[in-house]
C-alpha cells in the first residue's frame, strides 16, 4: 500500500509494495504523469517476459511533483533470462538515452552499484539526495 504524503510532498522512507491500480490511482494524476506511468508499465511487462518478479519506483515520479521529467526504476536480476531481456535494459551509456527514448524513464539493475557511492542501486534508491540520510537516518553500510 502506498502511504499518505509527508508534508513535503515525499512519500515517508521505505520500500511500500503496492499494486498497479495503487500507483495509476496515487500516481497518475494528471497526463504527464500519465505517459510516463505508460512507459514503466511497457518497461515492467518488458522485463516480466525475461522472468523479473520485482521493480522498484522511484525519483521525482513518487513525489508529488506535478510534472516530473521521468521515471526511476531499479529491477531486481534474481531470475531474469539474459537470453529473454531486451539489450536496452543494460545500457547505461549517455546518461540512459536509449531507456529514455524507449520507455521515457530510467531503469537501473537493482543489485549492480551505483558509480559514485557504490552501494547497489536498490540501495541508493532509498538514500533521501537532499540529506544523505536513509530511513533510519543513517547512510547505508559501503560495500
Amino acid at each position: 500500500m502506498i502511504p499518505e504524503w509527508l508534508a513535503n510532498g515525499d512519500l515517508p522512507p521505505g520500500v511500500h509494495f503496492a499494486t498497479w491500480r495503487e500507483i495509476e490511482d496515487r500516481l497518475s494524476f494528471n497526463p504527464r504523469r500519465q505517459r510516463l506511468l505508460e512507459g514503466f508499465r511497457h518497461a515492467c511487462k518488458e522485463l516480466r517476459k525475461a522472468g523479473c518478479r520485482l521493480v522498484y519506483l522511484n525519483g521525482s515520479f513518487v513525489t508529488q511533483k506535478e510534472h516530473p521529467g521521468d521515471f526511476d526504476a531499479a529491477w531486481d536480476i534474481q531470475d531474469v533470462d539474459e537470453d529473454k531481456l531486451d539489450p536496452v535494459f543494460w545500457d547505461l551509456s549517455r546518461a540512459r538515452a536509449a531507456q529514455k527514448t524507449h520507455f521515457l524513464g530510467e531503469l537501473f539493475p537493482a543489485q549492480l552499484p551505483e558509480g559514485a557511492t557504490g552501494w547497489a542501486f536498490v540501495e541508493f534508491f532509498q538514500v533521501n539526495k537532499l540529506s544523505g540520510e536513509r530511513d533510519s537516518g543513517d547512510p547505508p553500510a559501503r560495500k
